[in-house]
This record gives structure tokens, C-alpha cells and sequence, in this order.
């Protein structure tokens, strides 16, 4: 009973000498994929299985980098990684970091190598990435004339935009000399001045696609001045020639539909912007009118002329008011001067002469009011009311009258 040990212990004791093998922690297993299922988590779990055995693998979501296609039950693959024991069930699987169709497994890893190659060199920088023009007028293509890509492109772009003019270059695009003729056909059409270039072709096996993973076609994209978009294969296929273009479309239909604008759209929104400036020019012209409206009101309140003719109306008030009151003051002062004169009627000299009275003087004119103002034989002037009289002084008396 010395030698009892718990199912953990045991599980850590196998998977400790599994880790420790070295052989098992880089290894190549071929074989058929069955069971396979891709979790909602990123991994991909499968069975890999031959005429005498079967497999438990798992590729973790993070190594799926390794995968460059969609893996489906049946097909024969090579995969790369290291076996492992999984403590909790006690059972030993594959953990899958790479995984490639069998048969081109060295195709895979020119690919690999050629990819590290040009990555350390720069060419796949983000900083020497040309952005895609928004409304091109002329897309080259370079593809096969005959094949399902340029009758995705040409679908699409009748869809889209059918007064964007297609410029096709009839390329090989597998097979012996379609790297080459890719090549060329990059440069006829950076040379015809085409406002971006479609390069790619429908999807394939590793060696259908292979033309794209050439160096030539590479450099050729990389050097090219035109803005390229690369779409090789379907979603899940890439190339080195979507690593080094401008800008990588999972499929040709999806190229298409960055390289041509919709016009449709393009035109509804040319309208909303019209109807957006001409509603903001009526709302400007609403305001100034009502500017200029106010303006005016203030002017008319301010115009001299209108002043003026306020001014004449004061004056005019003020003249009515002023000749008012002139006459009644004249009416006054004439009533008081009909008293006046009728006060000094009753002081008049001459009534008082036309009662009998008269005035009397000296000779040199100055009036006689005492007897001690002249003496016998003096001439006196006695003034009447039809003349003078000439009378001469003969005697005085001084007689003392009572006023009261």
C-alpha cells in the first residue's frame, strides 16, 4: 500500500514526461481530418485519423494564424505541433500550430520563408501603404479573361458604377509563366496611368495560387505607383501578394466593390448636399432680408428727410402756438390800453381846457403854477382851447386855499 498514488499525481507523472520528451513537443503528424468543428471561442478541435489509428487534436484560437484554409472533414493534412497530456481527463491529444493540405506542405514553407524574407526587408510597412482613391475613373484589372473573377469584377461594377471605364489585362494566372505575365501586366497598367489595379484571380488549391506568392509579382506590386488591390482565392486563402499590395480584398467581388464607387450613391449624396446648401443659402437670405427689413425701419426712423418733416410739423405746431398767443397777449394789452386810455382821457389838459380851464406860462414856455413866479408888468401866455392869449401883469395876491 506504500506505492498508492491519487489520479492527479499520476496524470502530472504522465504529462511531465511528455513535456520532457523532446521529440513529442515538435513534431509532424499526416493524416485524414475527421470531427472537426469550429468552437464559437476561435478553436478548432478535429481527429486526425489513418487505417490504423485515430488522433484527439485542438488548434487554439491564437495559432490559427497557422491555418491558410478552411479546414473540412476528409481532407489530408500535415500538421505541425507537439503532443501533450490533458491532466483533467487524463488523456493525451495533439496541440496543432500549424497545419497545411498534404502535398504541399513545400509549397507551405517556401511560402513561409519568402513571407519572413520580404517582412524583415520592409516591404509589408504600413508606412509605404498608397491609400485607395475614393472615386476612380479608370480600374485596371490584371487577371485571367476568361476566368470567375473578372466576371465578379465586371458584375459588380455594372452594378455600381458602369461610367468607370475597365481596363483588363489578360494575364496567366497559373500554371508556367504567370508570374511573369502578371508582372507585366502591373506595369502596362501603372504606365496607362489607371487610378488603381485589381490583381488577383478566383479561389484554388496552394498550387493554383502559387503565381502570387512569386518574389517578381511581389517587387512588382511594391514598385508599382498606382494604388493596388490584391484578391487571391477566397476569404480564407492568402498570398504574399496581399501582404505587400496597398490593400487585401478577401474575394474579387469585394475588390470591385472598394475600387468602384457606387454612382447611386455617390449621386444621393451630391442631392443631400444640394438640398443642404440651398437650404442653408434661403435660410442666409431669410436672415439678411430680415436684416436689410430691419435696416430700413431703422433708417426710415433715422432719415433726415423724415426728421425734417418732423421738424417742419414741430415748427409749425410751435408758429400756430406762438401766433396764438401773441394775438390773445395783443388782445390782452389792447383791452388794458382801452383802460389806460380812458383813465388818461379823464387827465387829459385839453378836456380839462374844453371845461374852461386854461393853461398859463411864461414867455420863455415854462408854467406859471404860483404868483411868486412873476411880478407886475411880466408877459404871460395863457393858452386856451381855440389859442393863446398875450396878457401882461397888472397885480398879485397870495390867498391861502384849504386842499382838503
Amino acid at each position: 500500500m506504500n506505492n498508492v498514488y491519487s489520479v492527479a499525481q499520476v496524470n502530472r507523472y504522465v504529462k511531465n514526461m511528455f513535456t520532457q520528451d523532446y521529440f513529442l513537443q515538435n513534431i509532424y503528424v499526416k493524416g485524414e481530418v475527421s470531427n472537426c468543428k469550429y468552437h464559437t471561442s476561435g478553436h478548432i478541435y478535429f481527429s486526425l485519423k489513418d487505417e490504423s489509428g485515430t488522433l484527439s487534436c485542438i488548434m487554439f484560437a491564437g495559432s490559427r494564424k497557422g491555418l491558410a484554409f478552411r479546414m473540412k472533414d476528409g481532407d489530408k493534412v500535415v500538421a505541425g505541433g507537439r503532443v501533450d497530456v490533458y491532466e483533467r481527463d487524463g488523456r493525451y491529444q495533439f496541440y496543432a500550430r500549424e497545419i497545411t493540405l498534404e502535398g504541399a506542405g513545400a509549397l507551405y514553407e517556401r511560402f513561409l520563408a519568402l513571407k519572413q524574407e520580404l517582412e524583415d526587408m520592409g516591404m509589408f510597412a504600413q508606412e509605404y501603404k498608397q491609400p485607395i482613391p475614393e472615386f476612380a475613373r479608370r480600374v485596371g484589372v490584371v487577371t485571367s479573361p476568361t476566368g470567375a473573377a473578372i466576371r465578379d469584377i465586371a458584375n459588380v461594377s455594372t452594378r455600381r458604377n458602369p461610367f468607370v471605364q475597365t481596363i483588363l489585362y489578360p494575364a496567366l494566372v497559373q500554371g508556367e509563366g504567370a508570374a511573369a505575365s502578371i508582372v507585366k501586366g502591373i506595369q502596362m497598367l501603372d504606365e496607362a496611368g489607371v487610378d488603381v489595379i485589381i490583381v488577383g484571380r478566383g479561389g484554388g488549391s496552394i498550387e493554383d495560387l502559387w503565381a502570387f506568392n512569386e518574389e517578381e509579382v511581389a517587387r512588382a506590386i511594391f514598385e508599382c505607383r498606382t494604388p493596388v488591390i490584391s484578391a487571391v482565392g477566397h476569404e480564407t486563402d492568402f498570398t504574399i501578394s496581399d501582404f505587400v499590395a496597398d490593400l487585401r480584398a478577401p474575394t474579387p467581388s469585394a475588390a470591385a466593390e472598394l475600387a468602384y464607387f457606387d454612382c447611386r450613391s455617390f449621386l444621393d449624396a451630391m442631392q443631400g448636399y444640394q438640398e443642404r446648401i440651398e437650404r442653408a443659402i434661403w435660410n442666409r437670405i431669410d436672415v439678411n432680408r430680415a436684416k436689410v427689413e430691419r435696416y430700413q425701419t431703422r433708417l426710415q426712423y433715422l432719415n433726415p428727410e423724415s426728421r425734417l418733416r418732423d421738424q417742419q410739423q414741430y415748427a409749425a405746431d410751435m408758429q400756430e402756438r406762438i401766433s396764438s398767443a401773441m394775438e390773445q397777449k395783443i388782445k390782452d394789452k389792447r383791452h388794458r390800453l382801452s383802460l389806460y386810455l380812458e383813465r388818461f382821457y379823464g387827465l387829459s389838459p385839453l378836456r380839462k381846457l374844453n371845461q374852461g380851464y386854461s393853461y398859463v406860462s411864461d414867455e420863455k414856455g415854462k408854467t406859471v403854477t404860483s404868483v411868486s413866479q412873476v411880478k407886475q408888468g411880466d408877459s404871460l401866455l395863457v393858452y386856451v382851447t381855440d389859442g393863446t392869449i398875450r396878457a401882461a401883469v397888472q397885480d398879485t395876491r397870495k390867498e391861502e386855499r384849504d386842499d382838503g
